[in-house]
């Protein structure tokens, strides 16, 4: 199922990959939903609803990784981006740090 995650990159099924792999470890440490919820300190209903349809709070998904080991993910998050040559690197600092954004679209 982690191809079709990849493939059809929507925010939906990466949502629902998500949901889908945290169920797997669930699984894998042999809890019912309400036991996990109740150890990674989430409530029941949120919990089963993010199985279900992949939704779920930040902190609620950052408490659930810390219960299965796996918060390493989250600091990938919104990384620099890696450059390819230097000319894209020159690119970068050339252009003006920006503190805002200028459109309201």
């Amino acid at each position: 199922m982690y191809i079709d995650t990849i493939i059809n990159s929507s925010p939906d099924s990466i949502l629902k990959g998500i949901a889908e792999r945290v169920r797997e470890r669930r699984l894998e440490l042999n809890l019912t939903q309400k036991a996990f919820a109740k150890r990674a300190g989430v409530g029941y209903d949120a919990y089963r609803n993010f199985e279900k349809t992949g939704e779920i709070t930040l902190k609620n998904l950052v408490l659930c990784a810390y219960l299965v080991d796996d918060t390493d993910s989250f600091t990938a998050l919104f990384t620099k981006k890696s450059y390819k040559s230097l000319d894209e690197i020159l690119k970068v600092y050339d252009v003006k740090k920006r503190k805002r954004g200028s459109r309201n679209e």
